[in-house]
C-alpha cells in the first residue's frame, strides 16, 4: 500500500471499523474477480492496491450513530456500491484533468487507454445499480448522486478562471463532495436524519483537499498545479481572488502567472483553515443534534479535519 493509503488506515482503527473494513475489502476483491476479463485488468489497479474508504467509514459510523451497532452485509454492499460510484469518478476526473498519476501510480486511462478507461467506467455504474436492483430506497439515492455530481461537474467545468468567491465555491463543494457524503450518510441510517451532516462532512473533505493541494501535499490524492492550470474555483483561490490583481491573473492562467497565484493562494491559508474550522464546527453540531450516539461521527469529522492540516 502507498503512502496515502498508510496515512488513512489510522481512521479505521481509531473508529473501530477494522472488521468492517476487512469485509469490504473481500467483497470488493470477490466482485473485481467476478468481473469479464476485458475489463478485470483496470478494476484490479483501480480497487485492489488501496484506499482512504471515507465514504464507507461514513456509511459505517451514521449507522452506529443512530444505534445500531451491527454492521450488516446490506450495509457492506452498500459501501461497495458506493465505491464503484466514486472510483468512477476518479476515472473521469483524472480524463478531464489530463492527470498521469493517482496514489503514486498511473491513471486508469494512462495506464489503458482513454476508451478502455471510459467503458469500465460506465460498467462500474451499471454494476452498482445492478447490485441494488432490490433495493428501490438505494437506487434513488445512487440516482440522485449521479444526477447531483453531473450537474456539479459541468457547473466546475464551466466557471472555471472564473473569480467568484466563497459562497459560489461552498455551492460546488456541496453538489459535487457533499453530494457523495449525503448519500454515504443516508445509506448508513437509511433515513434523512443525518444527510445535512453527511453534506458537511463532504463540504470539509473537499476543503481540506483544496488546503492540501496548495500546501503540495499528497494526504487526499489531488494537484494544485492542475487546479491553477484549469482555473478550477478551490477554496483558497475563493479568496485569493478578493484582491484584483489576483482576480485577472486567475481570468487567465497561463505559465507565467502560475507562481504568482501559488503564491497568492499559500497567502489565503490562514483564512482556509479558519473556513474549514467554522464547516468542522457545523458538522459536529449537527451530529450532536441528530445522532443518538455520536461519538464516532464527531471522531471522523476531527480525523477528516486533520486531513487538511500542514504536516
Amino acid at each position: 500500500m502507498n503512502n496515502e493509503g498508510a496515512r488513512a488506515d489510522w481512521v479505521i482503527p481509531e473508529l473501530g471499523f477494522e472488521s468492517e473494513t476487512e469485509r469490504l475489502r473481500t467483497a470488493i476483491g470477490a466482485w473485481v474477480e467476478s468481473t469479464p476479463e476485458e475489463m478485470r485488468p483496470q478494476l484490479e489497479e483501480q480497487f485492489l492496491a488501496g484506499s482512504k474508504y471515507f465514504r464507507p467509514l461514513t456509511i459505517f459510523a451514521c449507522q452506529t450513530a443512530v444505534g445500531s451497532e451491527e454492521i450488516t452485509d446490506e450495509t457492506i454492499q452498500s459501501a461497495v456500491t458506493l465505491e464503484l460510484f466514486h472510483n468512477m469518478t476518479l476515472v473521469v476526473d483524472d480524463i478531464l484533468d489530463q492527470s498521469d498519476e493517482r496514489r503514486g501510480k498511473p491513471t486508469m486511462h494512462t495506464a489503458f487507454g482513454q476508451l478502455a478507461a471510459l467503458m469500465t467506467s460506465g460498467f462500474m455504474v451499471a454494476e452498482g445499480y445492478r447490485m441494488m436492483a432490490t433495493e428501490p430506497q438505494v437506487v434513488g439515492l445512487l440516482s440522485e448522486l449521479m444526477s447531483r455530481l453531473g450537474a456539479a461537474e459541468i457547473a466546475q467545468w464551466d466557471s472555471r478562471t472564473m473569480p467568484r468567491g466563497v459562497e459560489d465555491w461552498r455551492k460546488l463543494a456541496q453538489e459535487d463532495t457533499g453530494s457523495m457524503f449525503e448519500v454515504a450518510a443516508c445509506l448508513g441510517d437509511r433515513s434523512e436524519g443525518l444527510r445535512h451532516f453527511g453534506g458537511l462532512l463532504g463540504t470539509l473533505y473537499h476543503a481540506c483537499d483544496d488546503v492540501s493541494d496548495v500546501r503540495g501535499t499528497e494526504a487526499l490524492g489531488g494537484g494544485g498545479e492542475e487546479d491553477i492550470r484549469d482555473g478550477i474555483l478551490t477554496l483558497p483561490a475563493a479568496i485569493a481572488v478578493r484582491e484584483p490583481a489576483i482576480a485577472e491573473m486567475f481570468r487567465d492562467p497561463n505559465p507565467g502567472n502560475y507562481d504568482a497565484l501559488a503564491e497568492a493562494f499559500r497567502a489565503a491559508l490562514p483564512e482556509a483553515e479558519a473556513e474549514l474550522d467554522r464547516i468542522a464546527a457545523s458538522a459536529i453540531a449537527e451530529a450532536n443534534r441528530f445522532a443518538r450516539n455520536p461519538k464516532k461521527l464527531i471522531t471522523l469529522v476531527d480525523r477528516t479535519r486533520a486531513l487538511g492540516e500542514a504536516r
